[in-house]
């Protein structure tokens, strides 16, 4: 399966490296420093028991791939108005587009662009940075890829996309319900980003604080009433999971929008608090301590660099 990474940070830099060590061809596409190193040593990944390097084709001019099997889109969501148009000449008559960005309606872009039939969204939970131009760090074991049809949710290329993850060590399913899938994550990493963010701290310094539970808990119920209120089949116990999940695991929870912020670059605010309050207005469900979350970081969400990196 021919396949090109359209934005091959942290997150696309690993699966292009995993991808390409269990020999699925991959095209990498990256800007500056990173780009350099690429096309200089190869792509470097490191994990917890093991490393490794592949040589693959890296280009800031997709132009130079062109049309793909699969389209991994993973830049940041604040760079679609710039590389989703960009993607076009890796866009053949069967490519598939793979969308793994945060947020819930962020798939909407690539599906503006070239159609929804061709977009398949995804989540994926990851631990990975970059440590240095060139090389991707994934840590943990807690590495897993959601991914549906907006329609048919089993379908053929579906399960061609899973069996290469899968045979590539990255663990992928396909969900009957990508809307409920999308939102499961949603619920928590809006939360975590937003309420770190304001408070420019960790959930794990913040929960244990008696001023702070009431507007985690509350920002959790809000997203969760919100997408509810829009028709998202969300398990029962959602809330109490996703609680769970964060009381037991605070030493490890890090939002990339709460690193982003203190590093002045751009955040994903739109892709975040903002897509609670859109579902919140649609469903004409309020949304006050989201609203408020966005008023305090509207202002900073263009960072201070005016040309992030792919």
């Amino acid at each position: 399966m021919r396949t090109a990474i359209m934005g091959a940070g942290a997150i696309g830099a690993y699966l292009g490296g995993m991808l390409a060590q269990a020999g699925h061809p991959v095209a990498l596409i990256a800007r500056g420093q990173h780009l350099t190193a690429l096309r200089q040593h190869g792509l470097r990944v490191i994990r917890d028991r093991a490393e490794f390097t592949v040589q693959c084709p890296a280009t800031d001019n997709p132009a130079e791939i062109g049309p793909v099997d699969l389209a991994l889109l993973t830049v940041k969501t604040y760079q679609n108005p710039a590389a989703v148009p960009a993607m076009a000449p890796i866009i053949g008559p069967d490519t598939a587009i793979l969308c793994l960005q945060n947020g819930v309606d962020s798939y909407q872009a690539p599906a503006s662009a070239f159609g929804a039939g061709r977009v398949l969204p995804g989540a994926i939970y990851i631990e990975a940075a970059l440590n240095a131009p060139g090389v991707a760090r994934q840590t943990g074991d807690a590495v897993r890829v959601v991914f549906g049809e907006l329609s048919e949710p089993h379908s053929a290329r579906a399960q061609t996309i899973a069996h290469a993850f899968n045979s590539g060590g990255i663990p992928a399913e396909i969900a009957p319900d990508i809307r409920a899938a999308l939102w499961a994550k949603f619920l928590f990493i809006a939360t975590m980003a937003g309420v770190t963010s304001i408070a420019r701290q960790t959930l794990a310094q913040l929960m244990p604080r008696p001023e702070w539970r009431p507007v985690i808990t509350a920002c959790l119920r809000e997203i969760e009433a919100a997408g509810r209120a829009n028709g998202v089949n969300l398990p029962p116990d959602i809330y109490d999971t996703t609680l769970a999940y964060i009381e037991n695991n605070l030493a490890d929870l890090q939002a990339s929008m709460h690193t982003d912020l203190i590093a002045g670059r751009p955040l994903e605010l739109d892709a975040l608090t903002g897509a609670v309050i859109r579902a919140g207005r649609a469903a004409a469900v309020p949304t006050p301590v989201n609203d408020i979350i966005y008023a305090l970081l509207q202002p900073l969400a263009d960072g201070v660099s005016s040309t992030p990196s792919l």
